[in-house]
């Protein structure tokens, strides 16, 4: 009697139940991915009347989605890879694209958290409330600011075969995006680099943010910001994938 081979949906969905029991075993890293940005959030509290709650939660958002993308999905890419896991997967009836398909599940189900997360400490903290559509607008520009730091993360670990030296490389860039991304915003860089922040990934990500928040406010320039981040994250989704390698040797 010739064995039975699993479908292909029971194979998919029995990987993204290992890939989400593996998150769950790794939830030291969730707790801090949404912990800085409450953090943010909180300690800014005084500053909400100056700033504006929009720009109080989309800096925290971002920074919480800069998180994800590039600390979380990186480093954990590349360490299973160097575990010879990927090999391993390979070799079975899964598609490949299965494989990678399941961790970006994963990812934004870790993005949808962040975005419920930060706006029910805006609420009951901060007293921070934003209209129905614009509850919606956010969590849909949060899925495409999150797709963009995915694609970033992809790329760290395309350009990058060492777990470490991976490791590494994401910390810097994450430090460098929160410095530059955040104190850039209040021009301490001066107005040449405020400009250039304003339309690096982190720039336009929270510019599509923080105008998701006030609907209104949407201008031709929000839609630029947002042509942009869809073109920085089809750009390193496209040559993360192409320079990716699934062993580490």
């Amino acid at each position: 009697m010739e064995p039975k081979i699993p479908k292909f949906s029971d194979a998919f969905l029995s990987l993204l139940r290992a890939d989400f029991t593996t998150q769950w075993r790794n939830r030291r890293s969730v707790i801090m991915s949404l912990l800085l940005p409450v953090i943010i959030l909180v300690s800014w509290k005084g500053l909400i009347d100056k700033l504006g709650g929009a720009f109080a939660l989309s800096i925290s958002m971002n920074i919480g989605l800069t998180a994800i993308g590039i600390m979380g999905y990186a480093i954990s890419v590349s360490r299973d890879r160097d575990k010879g896991v990927f090999q391993r997967l390979r070799v079975t009836p899964i598609p490949t694209y299965f494989i990678m398909l399941s961790r970006l599940i994963v990812q934004l189900a870790m993005i949808a958290l962040l975005t419920l997360f930060v706006f029910i400490v805006g609420y009951n903290y901060d007293k921070i409330t934003l209209s129905p559509f614009g509850y919606t607008l956010t969590f849909i520009t949060a899925f495409i600011g999150g797709g963009l730091y995915l694609g970033l993360g992809q790329l760290i670990v395309g350009l990058v075969k060492n777990s470490d030296t991976v490791n590494s490389t994401s910390r810097l860039v994450y430090i460098g995006f929160i410095i530059l991304g955040v104190f850039g915003e209040f021009g301490l860089f001066g107005n040449a680099l405020k400009s250039a922040i304003h339309w690096s990934p982190f720039g336009t990500v929270k510019t599509i943010l923080s105008t998701s928040m006030e609907p209104a406010s949407w201008n031709s320039q929000t839609t630029v910001a947002l042509l942009a981040t869809i073109i920085y994250a089809i750009v390193f989704s496209f040559l993360g994938i192409r320079w990716f390698k699934w062993e580490s040797r």
